[in-house]
């Protein structure tokens, strides 16, 4: 089992950055990639960007450019760097952690962009 903790969510206005944070504890040697995905009300669940155990990392179109995923394997901690945040960036996002039979996800955290 694993169990992912998200923060850093919150309420910014437009053109602003946030970091969220997931914090992965249990069975994180069998982790062989982390993602994070979104959802906006109304809307489909959607991946927004991806890392995996080898460091590689991949991005939706709609956010390259813009917000940046990385660990610190130290902390077992994956992070999203949001930069020039947008109104369709507001949704619910979540930490999700993939092992060879198993996707394990967080309860998310809020992030609100007013413009």
């Amino acid at each position: 089992q694993v169990q992912l903790v998200e923060s850093g969510g919150g309420l910014v206005q437009a053109g602003g950055s946030l970091r969220l944070s997931c914090a992965a504890s249990g069975s994180i040697f069998s982790i062989n990639a982390m993602y994070w995905y979104r959802q906006a009300p109304g809307k489909q669940r959607e991946l927004v960007a991806e890392i995996t155990s080898g460091g590689s990392t991949s991005y939706a179109d709609s956010v390259k450019g813009r917000f940046t995923i990385s660990r610190d394997n130290a902390k077992n901690t994956v992070y999203l760097q949001m930069g020039s945040l947008k109104p369709e960036d507001t949704a619910a996002y979540y930490c999700k952690a993939s092992s060879v039979s198993h996707g394990y996800w967080g309860q998310g955290t809020q992030v609100t962009v007013s413009s």
